[in-house]
């Protein structure tokens, strides 16, 4: 990689609808080394996909909680098992396996307090291996899905 490929990175983490006309003006890069570029850092994985950014209150999701996991089991089988059944739960929004205690971190959003509190009760608590759950709110965002730095 190197810095037109991080050119092109910067380019679209600001803005993933650029056409790869507006791209290639904006790293200066004629359009089809531009496009070769592009495909390369799509097949190597460097970029994994495009989306949108949804603002989670838009949609009603204007409650959110960080929980932290501690795990009564962690042995292979109750770990994968665990893993599997939290990415079938839509209002975890992040899930990061940790070094240390606790276990895991959830960036979990819901519609309010009351919903929160189903989900943790219903759902959360209820993942295979967990021994105990804690969380907090989340009172604002100070930076929030910041780009890679170049």
């Amino acid at each position: 990689m190197d810095d037109v490929d991080r050119k092109i990175l910067a380019e679209l983490q600001q803005d993933g609808r650029l056409t790869v006309t507006e791209l290639a003006g904006r790293v200066r890069l004629s359009v089809s080394p531009c496009h070769r570029r592009l495909r390369e850092l799509e097949r190597s994985g460097a970029i994994s996909g495009y989306r949108a950014v949804v603002e989670p209150a838009a949609v009603g999701l204007t409650f959110e909680a960080l929980v932290f996991v501690s795990m009564r089991q962690e042995d292979r089988d109750t770990v994968a098992e665990f893993e599997r059944a939290l990415a079938d739960i839509p209002h975890v929004l992040d899930a990061q396996r940790l070094f240390g205690e606790p276990d895991y971190l959830l960036r979990v959003a819901t519609a309010d307090l009351a919903a929160f509190q189903r989900l943790y009760d219903e759902r959360l608590a209820t993942l295979p291996g967990v021994q105990r759950l804690t969380s907090t709110l989340v009172m604002k965002h100070v930076v929030r899905d910041r780009p890679l730095p170049a």
